[in-house]
């Protein structure tokens, strides 16, 4: 799962791309209408990712974001300074124990370039205050689609001859 968030002087964006081991990729970004910090930003795209792979039952994940002080605060190894950020940490530990294996990983930003174009451009998408977009709810399902095949008639009528018939008869 690949995350970024973007805050800037048009708004804030995030983004998220999940990434099966078959290289589907599952993407989501949102325009935040709150103002925040470019790390709280980072936080709420991560749970935002989070939250896809626990929707999509994926048990096993492998977490990449091109922000360092992120991954090093969620796995404990630097301090936090700022306290506003600690609820989005908590939540962000909270997730983790939905997962079997979960781990992290700390890239460059050019390597995070899809989230990164993802929460960037969100960021930037301008609304009236009256005018709002709802969200399109994508489901995906587990089970396979059946249909039945049909072969031709031979007897030269259109197809749906018969049922023209049974509805003329009754």
């Amino acid at each position: 799962m690949f995350f970024d968030g973007d805050a800037n002087f048009k708004g804030v964006g995030i983004g998220a791309v999940l990434v099966s081991e078959i290289s589907q990729h599952y993407h989501v970004s949102v325009k935040l209408r709150v103002p925040c910090t470019n790390n709280m930003a980072e936080y709420k795209a991560w749970i935002m990712g989070l939250n896809l792979a626990i929707d999509m039952n994926i048990q096993e994940v492998l977490v990449i974001g091109d922000s360092d002080l992120l991954v090093h605060q969620v796995q404990g190894e630097w301090a936090m300074k700022n306290t506003k950020i600690l609820p989005y940490l908590y939540h962000v530990q909270e997730l983790m124990k939905r997962f079997t294996k979960i781990e992290f990983k700390h890239v460059p930003r050019i390597q995070n370039k899809y989230a990164d174009a993802l929460a960037t451009l969100s960021s930037m998408i301008q609304h009236l205050d009256k005018n709002f977009i709802d969200p399109i709810m994508l489901k995906i399902h587990n089970q396979l689609a059946y249909c039945a095949y049909v072969e031709e008639e031979t007897d030269g009528k259109p197809w749906f001859n018969d049922i023209k018939e049974y509805l003329a008869r009754g």
